[in-house]
């Protein structure tokens, strides 16, 4: 729903943000002809939105603190380039009161709603107080400013168990507790004062009812400064991992029309008990087993990450809405002109490795692949090249999908997170697309803690003998393009024989496992041996420069591949992507120095403490180093006993797979063999 009547908005909007929902805004203004600003820090340099912006400020150094939370280095921005407005995006500023003051005390539009509004809506007791005037229903607990510990334990037992104890400031399931007895609640209270006061500065605590099976049910809506209030339907955000949502669909397959329309009056009712302005989204926890019982949780005072998804079954442009309205324009529509079509579901990706603990990841995108197809939408930041900074959240980018019912959307979302492939460091692709093919989710029988249960079920892709014939076939098929553009003899690959090329034999590694595979013939006679298996019939073919159809054994399949250099290539399939190398293998007579262990980073961080000093003798398993990002600790143990050469100091900053020591070994004991290296022939 587009306007077609000219409306009279902004001439240049600063989008206070970064990432993929600046891009996301860039392009909304650009289709309105509205000039871009963007703001960067030092780490966001050679982002792909100050790329696309019209106009790009630097704010600062990388550290958030300094740059897109500094107040003051946005407005500075705004008034150097003209600015009349605004956009804070999501997460940053967003939702900060003393930033929305600020831009009207500066004269400046906030897209957004009244800094009263967000200060109300920011505290969850102050906003569970506000919407029970207005009768809409908030979860069984206790809820008022100044609840001491004495308080808290005196009313647990009114609430009932199991129940939880939440901050009041904050979000992200920081200081948030499970209590199920009162045996455990006393110690429960005193954790979850410490967590909040460390997170948010902020020690407020409030009980509410735990709900065994809930689900997480949102409601989009969009206020004007005329008192027009609608709403958008719902989303459905279940599927949570330590309380940060994962997948997101609309509209929820547990709410029918009648929920659905109460609901949604429910979240236009908490809006107008804040004379809210602009788009904001109002969250309700529901049980599964009751979905005609919802109840209030809190409301975002901003845009969400999962809005794609309400535009595609609505055909509204959110990001535009929120620009109509701060120019001042009335809705040009009402509640039974919004019409829900089809279903759309979202994956966000991330830069983390769920096989190592969700370890956030990170470092230079070596290449990156998106799909493409009928309903697929995918907003990202990231492109080839660009080095994924630790210093902000780790989302890389979301794929939508659309469908005109709940399965049609789902298989489409599957499919486009197959074709989709970060190369250069893991991601959660994958993982999200494993969880959408649980049965559950097929069924839309979700809840917060599904993915907790189920995970260890999740089936995550190994590196088997398929995975290295295919990358033998890339490998081959990679130096025969370089052979033919070189026209030295010493690059010829027929062994310097007539007939058939010589067999080419690879030894390779992938992570912890490694496989020899003969390649023998040429163009379309190939064959591919595995671990002395026997051979059997192969075909390799490019179908662009990224992806190439590989058949093994009568069994075909498209992979995205790309060529990391003249030894390694990686193949990514079913959103898994697997590295292979050539190795280095064994033979008597090479030196100690070749077959030193290495430690090396699992995931980019800061070096926060050298437990070894360089030169220092470790033993087996004793802790080394400690690497730590996005507030995870990694700790790096010698994996043989030797000596310890440390290459890195406390506080160092250091990239995935950096070198960080090396442990030359003890010598082995009389009469005990060596192993050493050389390039595979």
């Amino acid at each position: 729903m587009h306007r077609t009547e000219p409306v009279d908005l902004f001439d240049t909007v600063l989008i206070a943000n970064r990432g993929e929902i600046a891009c996301r805004i860039i392009a909304t203004l650009r289709r309105l002809g509205i000039r871009s600003i963007a703001v960067y820090s030092d780490a966001d340099a050679g982002s792909r939105h100050v790329a696309l912006a019209d106009v790009a400020v630097r704010i600062g150094p990388a550290p958030a603190a300094q740059s897109y939370l500094s107040i003051e280095a946005v407005l500075d921005a705004a008034r150097a380039t003209g600015a009349q407005a605004i956009h804070p995006g999501y997460g940053f500023l967003a939702e900060n009161a003393a930033f929305a003051q600020a831009c009207a005390d500066a004269g400046i539009v906030f897209i957004g709603p009244t800094a009263d509004a967000i200060r109300t809506m920011g505290d969850k007791i102050t906003a569970k107080l506000a919407v029970a005037e207005r009768d809409v229903p908030t979860v069984p607990g206790i809820a008022r400013p100044g609840l001491t510990d004495a308080d808290l334990i005196a009313a647990a037992a009114g609430v009932g168990y199991p129940l939880l104890i939440k901050p009041s400031a904050g979000g992200g399931g920081k200081g948030m507790h499970v209590v199920a007895d009162e045996a455990h609640l006393a110690e429960a209270i005193s954790a979850a004062r410490r967590e909040a006061a460390a997170s948010f500065g902020d020690d407020a605590l409030f009980l509410e009812r735990y709900l065994t099976t809930p689900r997480h049910i949102e409601v989009q809506i969009l206020a004007d400064a005329h008192g027009n209030v609608v709403h958008l339907g719902e989303r459905e955000c279940s599927l949570q991992r330590r309380h940060q949502k994962v997948i997101e669909e609309a509209p929820s397959p547990l709410l029918d029309a009648a929920t659905r329309a109460a609901i949604g009056a429910a979240a236009c009712e908490t809006a107008r008990s804040v004379d809210y302005r602009g788009a904001g989204t109002v969250e309700f926890i529901v049980e599964a087993t009751r979905p005609d019982e919802f109840f209030f949780m809190e409301m975002n005072t901003r845009l969400q990450v999962e809005h794609p998804v309400t535009e595609q079954v609505t055909g509204l442009d959110l990001v535009e809405q929120q620009l109509l309205i701060a120019a001042g324009t009335p809705l040009g529509f009402g509640q039974d002109d919004v019409v829900l079509r089809g279903h759309s579901i979202e994956a966000r990706v991330y830069a983390e490795d769920p096989t190592a603990g969700f370890l956030p990841t990170g470092g230079r995108v070596l290449r990156v692949v998106h799909p493409e197809g009928d309903g697929i939408r995918v907003d990202t930041a990231i492109a080839d090249g660009l080095d994924v900074s630790i210093d902000y959240d780790p989302m890389l980018a979301k794929i939508i999908a659309h469908g005109t019912d709940r399965d049609e959307a789902r298989r489409r979302l599957v499919r486009a997170l197959d074709e989709t492939a970060v190369f250069g460091f893991p991601t959660n692709v994958e993982f999200v697309r494993a969880l959408l093919e649980l049965p559950e989710v097929v069924a839309g029988e979700l809840d917060t803690d599904l993915i907790a249960r189920r995970f260890d079920d999740l089936a995550f892709a190994e590196a088997d003998a398929r995975v290295f014939a295919e990358a033998a076939l890339l490998l081959d098929a990679a130096r025969d393009a370089g052979a033919a553009t070189v026209s030295s003899p010493w690059t010829r690959r027929d062994g310097w024989r007539l007939g058939d090329p010589a067999p080419r034999r690879y030894r390779l590694v992938c992570g912890e496992r490694s496989s020899e595979v003969l390649v023998t013939g040429s163009g379309s006679g190939l064959s591919v041996e595995i671990d002395g298996s026997g051979p059997v019939a192969a075909a390799s073919r490019a179908e662009g420069a990224l992806r190439r159809t590989l058949t093994i054994d009568r069994t075909t399949r498209t992979v995205a591949a790309l060529e990391i250099g003249s030894d390694r290539v990686a193949v990514a399939h079913g959103g898994a992507v697997f590295e292979v190398a050539v190795e280095r293998v064994s033979h008597a007579g090479a030196t100690a120095a070749e077959s030193r262990p290495h430690l090396d980073s699992p995931m980019p961080g800061t070096v926060v403490l050298v437990h070894a000093a360089d030169g220092a003798h470790v033993a087996e398993g004793d802790p080394v180093l400690v690497v730590e990002a996005m507030k995870m600790e990694h700790v790096l143990r010698a994996g043989v006993a030797g000596t310890v050469a440390v290459h890195v100091a406390q506080g160092d900053t250091v990239a995935r797979g950096q070198t960080l020591a090396v442990i030359t070994p003890d010598a082995p004991a009389a009469g005990s063999g060596t192993d050493v290296e050389e390039d595979a022939q």
